[in-house]
């Protein structure tokens, strides 16, 4: 998937997300990348052959205190890591192109979900427990 049909589709499930989760996600920037960085990687202890599907920079939601926000304050980010994405979503995929597309909006839809978790102040145990129960996913 080109760059610009990637960037598309995220904007597009970002756009996706409830109201009642959207209007408390404030000052932070969603953007798109191909790899997380050498120094993400060893920030974050990944050995050879793993890699991120997205990463989340920032002062979670929870954490934020009344001085939140006075004076210059840069926006946390989500960052979406297009090509490891795309592998994950092949790795679902049995070569139809359709099915490629579904998976890829999967992966894209269930990182945002990862990430927005963590600018809810979640930590990655509680995250990946609703994943592996199915139910890491916005409910209206």
């Amino acid at each position: 998937m080109e760059e610009e049909a990637f960037i598309a589709l995220v904007q597009a499930e970002w756009d996706a997300m409830p109201e009642k989760y959207k209007a408390h996600v404030e000052n932070v920037a969603l953007l798109v990348e191909d790899e997380p960085s050498a120094e993400l990687r060893a920030e974050e202890g990944l050995e050879e052959g793993e890699t991120l599907l997205g990463h989340y920079h920032g002062i979670p939601n929870t954490e934020r205190g009344s001085e939140y926000g006075v004076g210059a304050t840069l926006p946390d980010t989500i960052t979406l890591y297009r090509l490891p994405i795309l592998d994950e979503a092949q790795e679902l995929t049995d070569d139809h192109t359709n099915e490629f597309k579904k998976n890829v909006t999967k992966v894209v839809r269930e990182t945002l979900w990862h990430e927005i978790g963590h600018y809810f102040g979640f930590d990655e145990e509680p995250i990946n427990k609703r994943e592996a129960e199915g139910t890491n996913h916005f409910k209206l």
